[in-house]
Formats: structure tokens, C-alpha cells, sequence
């Protein structure tokens, strides 16, 4: 063992390379998305460091050529799970008693990987299994995983230097211990960094981990478990696990070692873990933390100050970007009618030159939607818009499932303030304008408010800064990421601490020391040099 107060390497964000015409990079990206998509995997499970083949496979596919597999991944069961469970709990005593630097440094280097050695697969993989486009997948699989690495570290070493005053005799020790019980990690489809720090975080902490992958995101997922034990990790630390989300989740909730879960999915879903967690709570050992982060219908509101050119690219880049299918993506707009008309005509003008097609045309600024469960609840939403006297789709509105699962970027103009796509998180390329009296702005914070029952982002638009305040104060709950003109996109890790409440989630923060500390059970230690050896106190002497 060494001894020695370690400092880890100050975190700085991961510069976003552009992928401009005749860069190095776009061209060794180029390079690897030929390579992958000419070539079918087979994606095992992970228990214990050892692959597991289950038989009961699935296929991976692309999005935006959904004839084109590539590959199959095999599914998890109760078997597996049950054995995962064994494997946490055998890894787990020495995981934990590792050093804490030694266990810094293994995703220390998981980071140099990815910005190095790693990076085009990540992005390459992203790009063809989710349909990203280049920059999409940048920022999402290689920079931001790469900042969640570096600033985890930076958080992990501030949260153990927390210590209490220690008085005259006595010292005072706060050992900040990991959970008893393994950490349940359920991830989603849209962010490959989220897959990659919903695991690693509690086990940076000295948890160990099952890992369920959303079954549209295998294909990345299986390369970043790979990168995992390169950069070190030992096995069962970690135990890789997709397959159907009761067949895994039921069997692990049901576990007495189950000691949290750490979760980025639909709000639904999280609503039926909670319960299942509530029914089973008197077979558990501990209470579990349960963290999520779940649905959103974010909004973007306008005042008669703002801007009209900076408020159109706001929303078209809000909107549409990733086929808004991120939680964060404006959904839903409020703009004052002085102001309707020119916005209008300048998202219709950019829009038109917008494209949308297979992401490994970099010339594409869209690519299709995940699956055609998606594709089928968005393409029923606009059909319902076009029939609704209370709505109108103004822009796009095109579907076309026959290559891949494209939805056109659309745009409805919502007369009723209350019209569904206002407060139905659909998650795709749909946002949904309400204009208002320019007089009623105060009566338009207030439906801001209270239409959706989310509160994950959202954006005022203002130049007037009475205004900017005004919105700021009332719509304080309505979004644990708020923005001002700004996007209501775009989280960086160490900048703008992500989370929302409601139902939205629990809020607690991926991308600050805030999340660190839910993956720890403190234990107070105090040590007294020279105990008492006489029960009596002064107070008890005669006058």
C-alpha cells in the first residue's frame, strides 16, 4: 500500500472536434463507420468478467436502415441475473476496500481512452446503433462520457476530504463507505455517456454494479463494457445485463443485497420500480437510494423582447436536434403574437434547408428516430394535429418509415394552450407552439407552469431584463436546468449540473459532487486518546 495524500489531475472539458470537410478525424471516423457497418456482432453478457450466451438473442439494427442488422445480442433472464447478483457480492470486498485512488485511476484511463483509442468506435458505434450524427454523437459519447470520467474523479476526492472539526482529546473521522448492497444501473437509448456514467459513478464510489442497457442502445453500450475492462476494471465490479426490462428488473428488485438504483428512462417505467421497490422494502437489507431522472416536455418562452433570429435557431436547434429525442429538447413554445409572425417565417426559412437522412452523410443534420414503436406514437400525434380544430401543423408533418424510421422536424401551432402535444411528452422531432397576447405575459408564466407535470428544462427568451427576472422567479420549479436565451439543451458536465423534479426525477445532479454523494453511506468514527476514568461530572460537587 502507498501512503500519501493524492491529488488528482485537475478536470477540464473535452474539446468537441468539428468534423469539418478535409479534417483528420472526420476521415478516420469515416474510416470506422464503413468498418462497423459492414461487419454483424455477436454482444454477450457480462457476469462476473465472464461472457455469458443466453440463446435467447435479439437483433440490433439501424435506425435509419432498419434492413441493415448489426448484430444480435443475447438477453438476461432471472438465471443471470441471480448469478450478476453473486458476482457483485463476491467482487464487492475487494472493490471496496480498494484504494480510492487506485479506483480513480482505472476511469482516469477509461477517459484517455475514449478521447484516444476508443473514440471512433464510441462515436462510430452511437452514430449506426442510435442514429447520431456526427456531432451529435461528439459531444455525447466521447466528450461528455470523457468530462463525466475526469470530474467524477475530481468530485470523488473532494467528497472523501469532507471532514468534521475534531475537539481537544478526540479526533474526528468521517469514512464514507459505499452502499450495502450492489447498485442497480438502468440506462437509456439516447445518451451513450448516460450509459457509460450511470454504472461508473457508484462504482467509482466503491459500489458494485448490474448494468441494464436499453435494448436499442446494445450495440454502443457492449463497446464501452469492452473499453471498462481495458482501462482495468476488475471483473464483476460491473455486470453487463440487457435483455426485456421485467425479466431483469423484476428479478433484481426482488434481491435483499438490491442497495439503489441508478436510472435515466420514462417516467412510467420509474413510477413502477418505485412501487415495486415500496412493496418489496421489509425483504431488503438497507433502505435503497433510488435516483432517476425520467420524462420532460420543456419549453422555450418568448417576451416581446426578444430576439426573433436567436429564438428561431433556439428552437430549431432545441427542437430538433437528435431528433428530439433528448429529455431536455424544447417540446413546447410561448410566443407573444408581435413576435409569431417573423419567428414563423425564419424557422420556415431554416428549416427548408435542413436535411435529414443516413447519419454517415455528414451533410445530414437529422437522422431517423429510434424504433418504429417511436416512429408509430409520433407519426399518430401529427395525424391527430392535422384533424384537431384546436391545432395546426404549420411545418413538416411528413412521415416515412420505409427505409428507416424518419419523422420530418415538425411544427404544430396550438390554439388551446391545453392541446395535448403541449403536455404529452412525445420525444422526437415534434414541438408545438402556443402564441399569446402580447399583454398576457404574466398569465402565460402561469400555464408554463402548471400545463405539463414535468420540470426538467426550460428557456426564457428576453431582452428586457424585468422580463428575464420576472420569468426566472415564477417559473423557479419548473425546471431544474433553466436557461436564458439560450437553448434548453446542451448540459456540459461541470458547468450546468443536470436534473429536474417533479416528474421529472429526483434531481440529483449528474455531473456534480451532488450525485457522488447518494452512492456513499457515511460513518462517523470518533477516537478518544485519554478516555474518562471517574463517571463523576464538577457539577455534582457540594458548594
Amino acid at each position: 500500500m502507498t501512503h500519501g495524500h493524492f491529488n488528482t489531475p485537475t478536470p477540464r472539458n473535452e474539446p468537441v472536434r468539428d468534423y469539418a470537410p478535409g479534417a483528420p478525424e472526420r476521415a478516420s471516423l469515416k474510416r470506422a463507420l464503413e468498418a462497423m457497418a459492414s461487419d454483424t456482432i455477436e454482444v454477450p453478457l457480462i457476469i462476473g468478467g465472464e461472457e455469458v450466451r443466453t440463446g435467447n438473442t435479439a437483433p440490433m439494427v439501424m435506425p435509419h436502415d432498419h434492413g441493415h442488422q448489426l448484430g444480435v445480442f443475447h438477453q438476461a433472464g432471472i438465471t443471470e441475473v441471480e448469478r450478476a447478483v453473486e458476482a457483485a457480492e463476491r467482487a464487492r470486498p475487494d472493490w471496496e476496500r480498494m484504494p480510492w485512488e487506485e479506483r480513480a485511476a482505472i476511469f482516469l484511463r477509461a477517459g484517455e481512452l475514449l478521447a484516444s483509442t476508443w473514440r471512433d468506435r464510441l462515436n462510430a458505434s452511437t452514430m449506426l446503433g442510435q442514429s447520431k450524427t456526427a456531432h451529435q454523437a461528439e459531444i455525447d459519447a466521447a466528450c461528455e462520457l470523457i468530462d463525466f470520467f475526469r470530474f467524477n474523479v475530481h468530485y470523488a476526492e473532494r467528497l472523501y476530504a469532507e471532514q468534521p472539526e475534531s475537539s481537544p482529546g478526540t479526533w474526528n473521522r468521517l469514512e464514507h463507505r459505499p452502499l450495502d448492497g450492489f447498485v442497480f444501473a438502468v440506462t437509456p437509448f439516447n445518451f451513450t455517456s448516460i450509459a457509460g456514467n450511470l454504472p461508473t459513478a457508484p462504482a467509482l464510489m466503491g459500489n458494485t454494479c448490474l448494468w441494464k442497457p436499453a435494448s436499442t442502445s446494445v450495440y454502443s453500450n457492449w463497446f464501452l463494457m469492452k473499453m471498462f475492462e481495458e482501462a482495468g476494471l476488475p471483473p464483476g465490479v460491473i455486470n453487463f445485463l440487457p435483455g426485456r426490462g421485467a425479466q431483469v428488473g423484476d428479478p433484481v428488485l426482488a434481491s435483499s443485497r438490491f442497495g439503489g438504483v441508478h436510472f435515466t428512462g420514462s417516467t412510467a417505467v420509474f413510477r413502477g420500480m418505485w412501487k415495486t421497490m415500496a412493496d418489496n422494502m421489509s425483504s431488503y437489507g438497507q433502505y435503497p437510494r433510488i435516483v432517476g431522472e425520467t420524462g420532460g416536455k420543456d419549453f422555450v418562452l418568448a417576451h416581446a423582447s426578444a430576439e426573433p433570429q436567436s429564438l428561431a435557431i433556439a428552437l430549431l436547434r432545441g427542437a430538433f436536434e437528435y431528433q428530439g429525442q433528448k429529455c431536455s429538447a424544447a417540446s413546447r413554445a410561448y410566443v407573444p403574437k408581435s413576435l409569431w409572425g417573423d419567428v414563423k417565417d425564419r424557422l420556415a426559412a431554416e428549416l427548408a434547408e435542413v436535411r435529414m437522412g443516413d447519419v454517415r452523410d455528414f451533410r445530414n443534420f437529422l437522422g431517423a428516430v429510434i424504433d418504429k414503436s417511436s416512429f408509430t406514437k409520433l407519426s399518430d400525434a401529427i395525424e391527430a394535429a392535422k384533424a384537431s380544430p384546436d391545432a395546426d401543423v404549420i411545418l413538416g408533418g411528413e412521415c416515412d418509415s420505409g427505409t428507416g424510421w424518419f419523422v420530418q422536424p415538425t411544427v404544430i401551432e396550438a390554439r388551446d394552450p391545453l392541446y395535448d402535444t403541449m403536455k404529452t411528452e412525445l420525444f422526437g422531432p415534434v414541438l408545438t407552439v402556443h402564441v399569446y397576447d402580447d399583454a398576457k405575459f404574466e398569465e402565460t408564466l402561469d400555464l408554463c407552469d402548471t400545463t405539463a407535470e414535468y420540470a426538467l428544462t426550460g428557456a426564457i427568451f428576453a431582452n428586457d431584463r424585468a422580463a428575464v427576472r420576472r420569468a426566472t422567479d415564477a417559473l423557479r420549479f419548473t425546471a431544474g436546468n433553466f436557461y436564458v436565451n439560450d437553448k434548453p439543451t446542451g448540459a456540459v458536465v461541470g458547468q450546468q449540473p443536470f436534473g429536474g423534479s417533479r416528474a421529472s426525477g429526483t434531481n440529483d445532479k449528474a455531473g456534480s459532487i451532488l450525485n457522488l454523494l447518494r452512492w456513499v453511506s457515511p460513518r462517523t468514527i470518533k477516537e478518544t486518546f485519554v478516555p474518562p476514568t471517574d463517571w463523576r461530572y464538577p457539577f455534582l460537587d457540594e458548594e
